[in-house]
């Protein structure tokens, strides 16, 4: 495994349209659940063991088996009961897979996956392997609320960061467990559901101003 294109994967600065994205974090500063770092802290850990440890599995198994994409997206579409967050992880999907093409040569694919899973596949495309195409996920399910949350609240970037640093652990942990279930029957993988992420992201839908797709 190239640990610098791993790097390069997981850059928020890949023109893959993360940034457009707050993991539900924009509808939990509204609706006052998050207000300062430590209540950022406690929904980047949940997210991390429930949006993120689907995210790591679906991507490990993808990046393991490309072959395999469609059912695995069936399987990442019944564990996601929101349309509205349907909508946004094919979006990213289709945005990751087309910043991918101007870098590796990609499988074609029939209809726009789950983010994930276009994340598993890009990865085996870059020679990744499943653990890191893994790490790439669970890192990503983090980053992209962390770096939401400063903007949403004006928090200190140090602080958030600080809080990044002290999932990495968690992060690979998660990813190694990922790894290890490459081989389970999509029936099996993990399915753990945040339903305020579903609930919050149907109301987001409806709002007509909002900084963030979702």
């Amino acid at each position: 495994m190239s640990l610098a294109t791993l790097l390069v994967l997981a850059d928020g600065r890949l023109p893959a349209g993360g940034h457009a994205h707050s993991g539900g974090l924009e509808t939990a500063v509204s609706s006052g659940r998050v207000r300062t770092v430590a209540d950022v802290g406690r929904f980047l850990c949940g997210r991390l063991f429930t949006a993120g440890l689907v995210a790591a599995a679906f991507a490990a198994a993808a990046c393991a088996r490309p072959d395999r994409w469609a059912e695995l997206d069936d399987g990442l579409d019944a564990r996601t009961p929101s349309p509205a967050l349907r909508k946004a992880s094919r979006a990213q999907g289709r945005a990751l897979l087309r910043a991918a093409r101007a870098m590796w040569p990609l499988p074609a694919a029939g209809r726009e996956p789950h983010h994930p899973v276009a994340l598993g596949v890009v990865a085996a495309a870059a020679r990744l392997d499943p653990a890191a195409a893994a790490v790439a996920a669970a890192h990503g399910s983090v980053t992209g609320p962390a770096s939401a949350a400063v903007r949403l609240l004006g928090l200190d970037p140090y602080a958030v960061h600080a809080l990044l640093a002290g999932l990495a652990p968690d992060c690979d942990r998660i990813a190694a467990d990922a790894a290890a279930r490459i081989d389970d029957p999509v029936d099996a993988l993990p399915a753990a559901g945040a339903p305020l992420l579903d609930i919050g992201a149907e109301l987001h839908a409806t709002w007509e101003v909002r900084l963030f797709a979702s």
